[in-house]
């Protein structure tokens, strides 16, 4: 598909789940901030894999464990083009972004973080982007500190200088922001946060299934990101490292794999990236992974952008449209997002009556409470978009929210 204008009606064609009835009705889909659905090539390569290359990898000599490692070093390098890392071995397989930023809290934090240090983080951040790092600062008496956003969900970037001190050891930022779709400039922030001697780590899981993503253009020293969000299997993650980075921290779990002796004295770790890969990894998960960007690349990440941003836009001029609704994604640059509230109806009852209508939608704080204190709600109504979404999508959103009005009435 790559290559001719972009057709949502053979897109969707490729994702089974959505050709179903929930609560007697078609269903639409709009929860791929929470978990995107999976194209039949990812399920086809998940099944592949398990009917015919099932094995340990790395250590076995036998038939199945060479295709099954040839299968899985093979994901390794199709996730570097991908993002355009320099080498596999800034490519460290993790469970997910979450645990991908543990990694970076607990190996790199550990060794560069002291007492009376710094780790500036934002306002928009997911939890999993604010908890490791309250936990490493508790851990070695460090201080947090959080760059803020304004009323239209942009970060208030006037105040980066100032929050970047020479105590200041890592930055932390979200690529898009989960809760409001927000996308950050994180070319600029990288370049800013470096002219004062700061690494960077940023969470891109929620860009990779919206646009496209260099890494080496973005000259961060770490980026995260998930499988699940961007049409691949649950379970499976990266974490990028620069290799002159990942190469001064010490491993973070021990076990199988990340070794190359151990005697009752000492251990000597492996080589990146498989110091930082212990034990038996999510083999199915990575090729699962690699499998989705192939196709993402097969249906073309420009004309997904393209038609995220067309369908964005579409939506918001039809929930502008809904009486009493508050639209909080107002952001200069957004993706994929559309965050409201209707007066007087809690974001629960907004969903379980969509849901009656075959709309899924998430209701809730997002897992990003201080985001959404900023302005002053303890929730909202979270409708997220990805390729396979139509104007019909959201037509039968506004649809729904029309029936939560007339419920409410």
């Amino acid at each position: 598909m790559s290559g001719v204008p972009f057709d949502v009606a053979r897109v969707r064609a490729d994702f089974p789940i959505l050709h179903q009835e929930v609560r007697g009705r078609p269903l639409v889909y709009l929860d791929s901030a929470a978990t995107t659905q999976k194209p039949r090539a990812v399920i086809d390569a998940l099944v592949r894999y398990y009917t015919h290359d099932n094995a340990n990898v790395h250590r076995g000599v036998h038939a199945l464990s060479e295709r099954s490692t040839q299968a899985y070093e093979g994901a390794r390098e199709r996730i570097r083009k991908f993002i355009n890392a320099r080498d596999t071995k800034e490519i460290i397989f993790v469970r997910g972004c979450t645990e991908a930023i543990n990694l970076v809290a607990q190996s790199f934090g550990r060794s560069k973080v002291g007492p009376g240090d710094e780790v500036l983080i934002t306002a928009m951040e997911h939890h999993s982007d604010i908890v490791p790092w309250q936990m490493l600062c508790q851990q070695v008496g460090a201080t947090l500190k959080m760059l803020p956003v304004d009323e239209r969900g942009d970060l208030r970037l006037e105040q980066l200088e100032a929050n970047l001190t020479e105590r200041t050891r890592l930055l932390a930022v979200t690529h898009v922001s989960n809760a409001l779709g927000t996308v950050n400039p994180v070319r600029d922030i990288v370049k800013r946060a470096h002219a004062k001697g700061v690494p960077v780590l940023v969470d891109g899981a929620q860009a990779l299934a919206h646009f496209r993503v260099d890494v080496q253009d973005l000259d961060c020293d770490f980026y995260a990101f998930s499988g699940h969000k961007m049409f691949g299997p649950t379970g499976i993650g990266v974490l990028y490292g620069k290799a002159s980075v990942l190469e001064s921290m010490p491993p973070w779990q021990g076990g199988g794999d990340m070794i190359l002796t151990v005697t009752m004295e000492k251990t000597v770790y492996n080589r990146l990236p498989y110091r930082f890969e212990a034990g038996t990894p999510d083999i199915s998960g990575a090729i699962g992974l690699a499998a989705a960007m192939d196709y993402l690349d097969t249906v073309g990440l420009d004309a997904i952008s393209a038609h995220d941003q067309e369908l964005l836009e579409y939506g918001t001029r039809a929930l502008e449209g809904v009486p009493g609704l508050k639209l909080f994604s107002r952001a200069r640059e957004r993706s994929g997002v559309l965050s409201f509230l209707m007066e007087d109806v809690h974001a629960h009852d907004v969903g379980t009556i969509l849901d009656r209508e075959g709309v899924a939608i998430r209701a809730g704080h997002h897992c990003a409470q201080p985001l959404l204190s900023c302005f002053g709600v303890a929730a909202t109504v979270r409708a997220s978009l990805a390729m396979y979404n139509t104007h019909e999508d959201i037509d039968a959103l506004v649809r729904g929210l029309h029936k939560v009005r007339e419920v409410f009435a």
